[in-house]
């Protein structure tokens, strides 16, 4: 018997819907998963089995062959959990299939629990430009995926899941969304007000300048001086991010896995100060076959603070030329090419001499 669900995943900084295919047929019990799928996406098959167990649904006894496709693209996280125990319960005849287009995400824990996924922002605005009406996905990433114009199904557990698919559970009642200006936002620190600065006028002309024209600082004085103070209070007087730039970086925050649950639309200028121990690859972004964004590009639309800035090593410094220069971020892999949007104010501090 084949059955077909729809999940999705992150593609650089873009969503990728994923087409989960089960096929269950006679044969000794085995459980095959293809589709070029990383090492979490492999061990859903042990998640899965345990979660329809203990579910209170059947397990079926068979040859099941799930494939994640396109099969020639690389796949990685544990969102599929739920749309492969769909497709199993599908195909054994279990729940009926539906007919408008589902798009389904979450993670399974043994019990059945859903458990919250990265990069559901940037999935659903793929899924809502291909049709997609509805989403299931756990209750923690509800308030994030209302940020797209689509039907938000928030289940707390695998039986909630199922009783949104066969019609069982009635979807809740449609919430009024809040405004763009009263969402929550997102900061790596907590910022002072630029206005309560006493002195330092000569900086704080300075620094005025660089956030109305988004001009790069370097800030050089003895320690006590007040630099990193004065770098921290920037944000208070920089413009509002516009739309775009919101969305922009909300998808970044939600792809690296740092919208809490009950974030909104991030509002406020992002202010990221790395330790000048931070490697190339976590600076500027990188890692296993999918990349994810670094620094820069969580810095996106906001200020990048390097503090002790002789102390990072010279390699580090020298992979900012690109995203300073292009305001973009490019990794190149095997197969594909992918670019981050890093377009940040650089603001950087140090000692007139190394002995201070």
């Amino acid at each position: 018997m084949y059955a077909r669900s729809f999940a999705g995943t992150v593609y650089g900084i873009d969503g990728m819907l994923v087409a989960v295919e089960t096929d269950i047929a006679n044969g000794l019990p085995q459980f095959d998963l293809v589709g070029l799928g990383g090492s979490a996406v492999k061990e859903a098959r042990d998640r899965v089995r345990a979660a329809l167990r203990n579910g209170g649904f059947d397990y079926p006894m068979q040859r099941i062959t799930v494939n994640l496709a396109p099969a020639d693209l690389r796949k990685e996280g544990s969102g599929f959990d739920l749309a492969i125990a769909i497709g199993i319960l599908q195909a054994s005849k279990q729940i009926p299939p539906r007919p408008e287009a589902v798009l389904v995400l979450g993670e399974l824990a043994l019990d059945g629990t859903l458990r919250p996924v990265s990069g559901v922002l940037p999935i659903l605005l793929e899924a809502r430009k291909q049709g997609f009406t509805h989403v299931i996905l756990p209750e923690e990433n509800a308030e994030e995926a209302r940020l797209v114009d689509i039907c938000v199904l928030p289940a707390a557990n695998l039986a909630a899941a199922i009783g949104y698919w066969t019609g069982g559970l009635e979807p809740p009642a449609a919430e009024s969304r809040p405004a763009p200006q009263k969402c929550s936002v997102h900061s790596q620190a907590n910022h002072s007000d630029f206005g309560d600065v006493c002195g330092q006028t000569f900086v704080k002309r300075g620094l005025e300048v660089a956030a109305a024209g988004f001009h790069n600082v370097l800030l050089v004085g003895p320690p006590g001086s007040g630099k990193t103070m004065l770098a921290t209070c920037l944000p208070s007087i920089m413009p509002d991010m516009t739309m775009d730039e919101s969305y922009d970086v909300t998808k970044i925050y939600s792809i690296a896995g740092q919208l809490t649950r009950n974030s909104g639309l991030i509002r406020e200028r992002p202010f990221r100060s790395p330790h000048h121990t931070i490697t190339a690859a976590a600076l500027i972004g990188g890692g296993g076959q999918i990349p994810r964004p670094g620094e820069c590009s969580l810095a996106h639309g906001g200020i990048l603070f390097l503090d002790e800035l002789p102390e990072f090593s010279r390699h580090v410094l020298e992979v900012l030329r690109q995203p300073l220069e292009a305001g973009v971020v490019t990794i190149g892999r095997s197969r594909q090419v992918f670019t981050f949007p890093a377009r940040f104010l650089l603001v950087s501090s140090m000692n007139p001499c190394p002995c201070e």
